[in-house]
């Protein structure tokens, strides 16, 4: 699990509240990982228990995901 020490920070990092940043945000941690997949390749059991965290934080609500934002809320989304 040595790994992980290395990708638990990617969950933590929070989203910029400017909606004009979060592409730049989502951009800075896609390469952040595919960095870090090629130059530390990680063990199965690391890769998977984070790509778990990640599913499990991105369909945990709206607006929670790492790489994507839902800024409109459920009622407001659906009637229009």
């Amino acid at each position: 699990m040595y790994c992980l020490q290395w990708l638990i920070p990617v969950l933590l990092i929070p989203k910029p509240v400017n909606p004009a940043l979060l592409p730049t945000h989502v951009m800075f941690m896609v390469l952040y990982l595919i960095g870090f997949f090629l130059e530390r390749r990680p063990c199965i059991i690391c890769s998977l228990v984070f790509f778990v965290a990640v599913s499990l934080i991105c369909y945990s609500g709206f607006g929670n995901c790492l790489f994507w934002s839902n800024n409109c809320d459920l009622i407001k989304c659906e009637s229009e």
